[in-house]
């Protein structure tokens, strides 16, 4: 059963978690031409989800997209409960795993904003169970919060054993951290991903808020953004909704024993339901770009882009672009997101969820105000490959453009002076706002001569193209001539009044 819905809900009124953030192409997928609109890429979009989930043999499936602030389009298929029969409907409710560990990190900072802990603060101030425990060397750091968030604190990977601790009881977790825990490197070395980790954080939530993690987070955060539907306690939920978890073995799906809450919850415990969850992703985009104006979330703007911290561990992958290019993406650890830096995608926070009887993904393109998820009910199942899919082919139909940064009065000014200095093929003309480095780089004598130069190669040029900003002091500008393009920089140092410290024009020849 296939069913969706465009532009419906209005929004703000663990395996699977860790894949590299890189594509191997669809063996199976028809080459499909690039899309040239939205609709032409949510169509290529919708068959590449119905390919992933015939082959990752999910019962059931649920994606979306939220652009500026609203779930532009959501499709669900398949079914929440195959006894039943009942299908996947825009309501039902998903577990997505690792994707909770955002809710948990945004809790930490959340409580560090109202002055109740530092992130340098050593974890043991706050979950005193730790401070007997034998590090590894004697020369390792003493595990601080910001280490937990980063995954950096020395634990093992433990994926799928973090997934079965979900019922461990906060008694049960007390003896085990009494007990000690071992340590596969010193803290602050390396990066390796550590469900224990988050589950240590959800300890320190509770610990500093005095209240259960869960309902610190549920009446903090979800509720204020409108998740009514979303918690922590699946059995708390209404069964009419809820998507069930199966695992495929022996050619057939097998039940998957549902697990009560408990202090793994922390790191993958969170349920909830598509249009819930459209509203947390268009509160975290909501804080791109930084702005006046007032706060309406439950968390600072600031806060939500201090998420996108990540640690000094950065992996490197590749992913091949439809021509065949490489594209390299350099791939850090936030706090409870992968920050990947794409060479097509741009800034990019992404994560997944994997887990006994489901799996998920999500990916947001802050630059972009877009933001893609899924949820399947098949243990282990992540849809990254066609939700990665999804966020190039929006960008490539040129749906998900970057937002044009604001143009200063500064930078305004100063590449207002770049067409003079052009015109005149003299920096002369504005040598008032030039840094004092530039006549030292180059002299009056040289820039003249390879203005001029520039200027006849070139030919004719329409100058009063806008700049683009890359910052408040900085921007390119692109100008079409007669014997080419001129791609140019302008950069302001940083005095005031404004100067100009560098200036760049380039000659693109046309093609023969």
């Amino acid at each position: 059963m296939h069913r969706s819905l465009t532009a419906a809900v209005a929004a703000l009124a663990l395996v699977a978690a860790m894949p590299v953030f890189a594509q191997t192409p669809d063996p199976t997928a028809p080459a499909a031409p690039t899309p040239a609109t939205f609709d032409e890429a949510v169509g290529q979009i919708d068959a590449n989800f119905d390919r992933w989930q015939t082959q990752a043999h999910a019962p059931g499936l649920i994606w979306g997209i939220v652009q500026d602030g609203r779930l532009r389009h959501v499709r669900f298929t398949g079914q929440r409960n195959l006894d039943s029969q009942a299908p996947v409907d825009l309501h039902s409710l998903f577990r997505i795993a690792s994707m909770s560990k955002a809710f948990t990190a945004l809790a930490i900072l959340k409580l560090r904003d109202e002055g109740r802990l530092s992130l340098d603060d050593l974890a043991e101030t706050h979950v005193p169970e730790m401070a007997h425990w034998t590090y590894p060397t004697a020369d390792s750091p003493r595990i601080k919060i910001r280490d937990l968030l980063n995954h950096a604190a020395g634990f093992v990977t433990d994926d799928p054993w973090g997934d079965r601790q979900q019922v461990l009881t906060e008694a049960e977790f007390t003896a085990m951290l009494e007990a000690g825990v071992p340590f596969t490197r010193s803290p602050e070395t390396a990066f390796e991903y550590s469900n224990f980790g988050y589950a240590l954080l959800g300890r320190i939530v509770t610990h500093v808020s005095g209240r259960p993690y869960n309902e610190y987070i549920r009446q903090e955060i979800m509720q204020p953004l409108g998740m009514t539907a979303t918690g922590y306690d699946v059995f708390a939920s209404n069964p009419t909704r809820r998507a069930l978890g199966y695992r495929w073995e022996n050619e057939a799906w097998a039940p998957e024993p549902d697990m009560r809450h408990g202090v793994f919850g922390a790191m993958g415990g969170v349920e909830t339901s598509a249009p819930d969850y459209a509203k947390w992703i268009a509160f975290l985009l909501s804080a791109w770009p930084a702005r006046d104006g007032e706060e309406t979330g439950p968390v600072r703007r600031s806060t939500v882009r201090e998420m996108a911290t990540g640690s000094n561990f950065v992996a490197a992958s590749l992913r091949t672009l439809p021509d065949g290019t490489p594209c390299p993406v350099g791939v850090a650890y936030g706090m409870g997101l992968r920050v990947p830096a794409d060479c097509e995608l741009g800034q990019v926070l992404a994560h997944g969820g994997g887990y006994p009887g489901y799996g998920s993904y999500m990916i947001l393109l802050p630059e972009r105000g877009l933001g893609l998820f899924a949820f399947a009910n098949r243990t282990y199942a992540g849809p990254s490959a066609p939700l990665l899919e999804a966020a190039n082919l929006l960008v490539r139909s040129g749906a998900a453009p970057v937002r044009d940064a604001p143009v200063s009065d500064e930078l305004a000014a100063a590449y207002a002076a770049t067409g003079r200095i052009w015109a005149a093929a003299d920096v002369s003309v504005e040598q008032n706002r030039l840094a004092m480095n530039v006549l030292m780089d180059r002299s009056v004598e040289n820039w003249r001569t390879v203005l001029t130069t520039a200027k006849v190669d070139a030919g004719d040029c329409v100058t009063d193209t806008p700049v683009v900003a890359t910052g408040a002091l900085s921007g390119m500008f692109d100008w079409t001539c007669e014997n080419g393009r001129i791609s140019g920089r302008v950069l302001l140092a940083p005095t005031t009044p404004w100067s100009i410290q560098a200036l760049n024009y380039r000659l693109i020849p046309t093609e023969p």
